[in-house]
């Protein structure tokens, strides 16, 4: 197509911005999903999904006193109505609100299959059956007295509830879970006895802040139990901002065996983990011996979670033993907080614990008002209609000869008796057995009753003090029936401080035993059982030669100093063994191309050493600022663009003798360097052209001892040489080798 073409727009075609119209489209896509698909409502804490199902599950009337239906009902009743966007995951969603080990209080009653803690499925849905809960009966309470308002169904066939009224505080009791476009939800879940106390602390005291509600909710209360080791102070900005996190720990015990045995019960695993692959996760890691002190474990569980852990001793402390399966397995999870939701305006934001209360407090008395006038508009009805009864009673003769004389009676007695349309037309529907003199009295009791019920309605609607207090009565009637005294709201979740910090010698887990580290000049490096002389010849790939040689035990950590000025830490255990060509190191550490390797030794604790790079500038680093548990390392010393490490020597003397590539020496005292963590250090020796060539720290009073071909030379008087640092130096004794190294 030719480059100067324009494409003139066709009939009916209106050109458009592409960047405006695929902003538009997104925008229109990213908002059904936050308000339709992923973020629950404040107000019932329920996506739209659950919603439809719990609707249409009350219109199929399946009560908790009901029979069952099946599920595939259920869901066709639910896709082909109000939800159509396939059957798998309406399935899903019902399935997970029937699952007492994912739901803290279940909203579906299931008969069947629903799955498991293991990760299990449920079965398909033409075999399981279901049926609503007291707790989904509470959030559906009024809903057929005009309490919430409905809109159509996607096809304009039927009509859905907006929202539901909500006797319960599902959004925090049951919790959610979503993610949308550009934001996410994750609220755990929680007591509902504990809620509904807080939310009566916040109708008797609207000004309470977190504190006062924190006395009542004090955190989650998970479905499958476990331990809260959150702290406290984190546990209060969690609830006071709407984000944060817990942390849960499985529930365990020892349990004594003979012979002074034991092994430790888990009875309670965390919130969300699945137990088999818990267990699949444990005995990876055994086979990686990353848990060296477990030696088996067994899942005996039935119903009830029984997970067996077998120590590998009975000397073992078993708080130790759990301490490193919290830290290397789920056996201690991170629930995050993050109450993104939608408020009554369905606008979605992040949410304080007081401010979802509050919201769903409001809720409640827009709920309240909303059947009290429904219920008086249904009773001036009724009394409408019991008025126009009274009056047939009162002239009973009178409109039995209308009734019986009038072509049109009920024009007729609404002019005789001044009756309205409604009660002319109840009149004329009346039965025969209605004109009992006895119904006349039930009708008068009637009337007095319905009368006593609109003046306290009255009385209600026109004083909030007293719909507050009837709205704290409903939730105090609510926590009485799902409260912390009954089986299905009794604490779950125990709260524990945060744990102390277990401090773990992993050296301590491993056997000790001698072996021999091997490391070339292409940087292969392997481990050989035992102590080997090292007059041992060793073989290496072709072109290849030994490097370093170090006899070291499998409980040492070697430390790896690279031209870079960094240090790595290789455990002396995981190094590859066996007499093959072993594993390049650079594959154990970050350690590029470009980098060689200056020394490798085995870490000493409480070990000083003089660090120095080409250019002569050095320092003394204590051996604890070399430890690097990252693959990454710990740079120590900071070397210029074009310039090298040098030198990690033991500082075991009180004297540096430093010699340049100029073949100047210089001797100075030990105590002029100074002691860093980090950094380029300052200059050994001065130089007017070239850099250092090497360093040795020295005993003074044994003098300074370098080594010619097999044998060692000794000079004792360093007066000749002994200056300050930074100095020039002069010329090194007689004899001393031409390539300016020590050779030690």
């Amino acid at each position: 197509m030719p480059d100067d073409l324009i494409l003139l727009p066709q009939d009916g075609e209106v050109p458009t911005n592409f960047s405006a119209a695929l902003s538009e489209r997104y925008l229109a896509y990213a908002m059904s999903t936050i308000t339709a698909r992923s973020l629950p409502d404040v107000r019932d804490g329920l996506k739209p999904v659950h919603r439809r199902l719990l609707w249409a599950m009350h219109q199929l009337r399946l009560d908790p006193t009901g029979g069952f239906k099946k599920c595939a009902r259920i869901v066709g009743d639910v896709m082909g109505k109000y939800h159509p966007h396939g059957d798998a995951s309406i399935y899903e969603a019902m399935v997970r609100l029937a699952q007492e080990f994912a739901a803290r209080y279940t909203l579906v009653e299931g008969q069947g299959n629903f799955g498991n803690i293991d990760g299990d499925n449920a079965a398909a849905m033409r075999y399981t059956e279901a049926r609503l809960t007291a707790v989904a009966q509470a959030l559906l309470e009024g809903i057929e007295d005009n309490a919430v308002d409905f809109r159509a169904t996607y096809d304009g066939e039927e009509q859905e509830p907006i929202v539901l009224p909500a006797a319960f505080p599902n959004l925090l009791a049951n919790g959610a879970a979503g993610i949308a476009v550009g934001m996410a939800t994750s609220i755990p879940p929680h007591n509902a006895g504990e809620l509904c106390a807080a939310a009566i602390e916040l109708i008797r005291n609207p000004k309470a802040e977190i504190d006062d509600l924190l006395r009542h909710v004090p955190g989650p209360d998970f479905p499958t139990g476990g331990i809260l080791v959150e702290g406290a102070d984190a546990i209060r900005e969690a609830y006071a901002t709407g984000r944060g996190g817990f942390r849960i720990r499985a529930r365990w015990e020892k349990e004594s065996l003979k012979n002074g045995t034991w092994q430790v019960v888990v009875s309670e695993i965390p919130y969300q983990v699945q137990k088999s692959r818990l267990i699949e996760q444990i005995a990876q890691l055994m086979e990686e011996k990353k848990l060296p002190l477990l030696a088996d474990v067994r899942d005996e569980s039935t119903d009830i979670v029984r997970i067996v852990l077998e120590p590998k001793n009975r000397t073992v402390d078993p708080a130790v033993m759990m301490e490193t399966l919290f830290r290397a397995t789920q056996l201690e999870n991170r629930i995050s907080l993050n109450m993104n939701v939608l408020d009554a305006n369905r606008t979605p934001q992040v949410m304080g614990l007081k401010q979802v209360l509050r919201a769903w407090l409001d809720h409640r008395h827009e709920v309240l008002v909303r059947r009290s006038q429904h219920r008086l508009d249904a009773i001036a009805r009724r009394l409408e209609i019991l008025d126009g009864y009274l009056i047939v009673y009162l002239n009973l003769d009178e409109v039995i000869r209308i009734v019986r004389e009038e072509d049109h009676p009920k024009p007729a007695l609404i002019a005789a008796f001044e009756l309205t349309e409604m009660q002319a037309e109840a009149i004329l529907n009346m039965r025969l057995r209605a004109l009992r003199k006895l119904e006349e009295m039930e009708i008068r009791k009637e009337h007095k009753k319905l009368s006593t019920e609109q003046k306290s309605l009255q009385g209600l609607l026109a004083s909030e003090t007293k719909r507050w207090n009837r709205i704290a009565d409903e939730i105090a009637a609510t926590r009485e029936k799902f409260g912390e005294e009954t089986e299905i709201g009794r604490r779950r979740t125990t709260l524990d401080a945060a744990p102390v910090a277990v401090v773990i010698d992993e050296r301590a887990f491993v056997e000790k035993e001698p072996i021999t580290v091997i490391l070339s000049e292409k940087g292969w490096i392997r481990a050989l059982k035992g102590h080997v002389p090292p007059e041992n010849e060793q073989k290496f790939k072709e072109g290849d030669r030994l490097r370093f040689f170090l006899h070291a035990q499998t409980t040492d950590r070697l430390c790896l100093f690279a031209t870079n000025g960094k240090c790595f830490t290789l455990k002396a255990d995981a190094l590859p063994r066996g007499r093959g060509d072993g594993q390049p190191v650079r594959l154990m550490v970050d350690l590029g191309n470009e980098d060689d390797v200056v020394t490798l030794f085995v870490w000493q604790e409480g070990v000083k050493h003089l660090v120095a790079s080409t250019d002569g500038r050095g320092f003394i680093v204590k051996s604890e600022d070399l430890v690097a548990e990252k693959r990454t390392g710990k740079q120590v010393l900071v070397v210029e663009n074009g310039q090298e490490a040098a030198c990690l020597i033991p500082a075991d003397g009180d004297t540096v003798a430093v010699i340049g590539e100029n073949r100047k020496l210089l001797v100075f005292p030990l105590e002029q360097l100074p002691e860093m963590t980090r950094g380029r250090g300052v200059a050994l020796q001065g130089y007017r052209d070239g850099g250092m060539a090497d360093v040795k720290v020295i005993q003074a009073s044994a003098g300074l001892s370098w080594k010619v071909g097999e044998r060692v030379r000794l000079e004792t008087d360093l007066t000749a040489w002994r200056g300050n640092r930074a100095g020039a130096g002069k010329q090194p004794p007689h004899g001393f080798p031409k390539n300016n190294r020590f050779g030690e």
